[in-house]
This record gives structure tokens, C-alpha cells and sequence, in this order.
């Protein structure tokens, strides 16, 4: 019989950090075609907080290299949004470009497609990033919304603005961000109290 023990609950996300990022991407092959569009697919999840539904709904024409920007066109409650990108993620994003390209996949399929340019399912991400997590021995639950709530602590450990990070994630409320934001809260509460003085003649 199935064990339903977990049904209906929901777990706290876990913020990977970038060695454990790292560690995920380096799990996949860098030779492997499907393994060169899985690597694409973190970095988008990862370094444009991107939902798995926006990313896997992307075309080639909705990213500009050039102008560092993707066209995020089905957003959550349907409203499109432009968010930002850096050059090295885009040229990991290029390899997969230059793979469907060699594969002759045509440029009206999906980005993120499979080696016949048929669309990725959402429970194939959610598995793979389980395969991909124990092969790179990171103990975290490791899933495609995670990677986005670490987007967002990044963003927020990099100093940038509430409502920059807000834009970015396609937030409607501010109160939304805020609460990605509060998984970095205890590690900034540990680096305060790791640094107070203490002039105590304890021994």
C-alpha cells in the first residue's frame, strides 16, 4: 500500500547555496545533449528565479543575449514580465542553443524541449533533480521552486532593493517577497551573533 504519511504537507524550502548549485550542475554530463539543456534549465531557475511552469513555456526568441534580458510571456495569472540575466549564465543557456541547432530542432519548439523538440513535463524536472541532488550528494530537498527562493536570497545577500527582487520574481504583493526573504534571515542572525564581543573573564 502507498504511503500517503506525507500527503497534503508542505515542507519548508531549503536555500541552496552556490557550492551546492554548483554541485547540481556539475552532477550533469558536459557532453550529454540532455544534459547540456538540464544544465540550462538550472541556470534559468536559478539565476533568473524563474518558475518551472515560465521556463518551461519559453521560446529561443524570448531571450536577448545581447540585452541581458528574458521575455517571461506566461507569468503567473497570466501576466508577462522582462527579468534580467548575466552573460555566463547566457552562455550556458547558448551551449543548449547550439545543440538544438546541430540537431536541426526547430526554432518554434519550446526552449527547453526534448532531443525531438517535444515539451519537458514538470514531473520530469521534479525527478531529475532528485537523481540529480543524491548524485551530487547534497542532503537538502532539491526541487525547481527551491532554486528560486534561492534566487531570491541571493539577490537580497547581494544588497539589492525589496522591490528589485520583487520585479524580478513576478511578485504581485511585496509581502510575497518578504517571505522568500525571510529564508535568509537565520543565516544573517548567525554572522551577527559569530561577530559580537564578549569581555567576559570566563575561563
Amino acid at each position: 500500500m502507498m504511503d500517503r504519511s506525507n500527503k497534503g504537507k508542505r515542507f519548508p524550502v531549503e536555500v541552496l547555496t552556490d557550492s551546492e548549485v554548483d554541485a547540481l550542475i556539475e552532477a550533469c554530463s558536459s557532453r550529454a545533449p540532455t544534459a547540456i539543456r538540464n544544465r540550462a534549465l538550472i541556470v534559468l531557475l536559478y539565476r533568473a528565479g524563474l518558475r518551472i511552469s515560465e521556463a518551461l513555456a519559453l521560446k529561443p526568441k524570448d531571450l536577448d543575449a545581447d540585452a541581458g534580458s528574458i521575455r517571461v510571456l506566461e507569468g503567473k495569472g497570466s501576466k508577462a514580465r522582462t527579468v534580467g540575466l548575466d552573460p555566463a549564465s547566457f552562455a550556458v543557456i547558448q551551449r543548449w542553443m547550439d545543440e538544438r541547432k546541430r540537431r536541426c530542432i526547430n526554432g518554434h519548439a519550446l526552449l527547453l524541449c526534448t532531443l525531438k523538440g517535444k515539451p519537458l513535463e514538470a514531473a520530469y524536472v521534479r525527478a531529475l533533480f532528485k537523481r540529480l541532488a543524491k548524485k551530487a550528494g547534497i542532503e537538502k530537498r532539491v526541487h525547481p521552486h527551491g532554486l528560486r527562493h534561492s534566487h531570491a536570497a541571493q539577490l537580497a545577500r547581494e544588497g539589492l532593493p525589496v522591490n528589485v527582487i520583487q520585479a524580478q520574481l513576478g511578485h504581485s504583493s511585496l509581502a510575497t517577497t518578504s517571505l522568500y526573504l525571510d529564508h535568509i534571515a537565520p543565516q544573517q542572525l548567525i554572522e551577527i551573533m559569530k561577530s559580537r564581543k564578549w569581555n567576559t573573564r570566563i575561563k
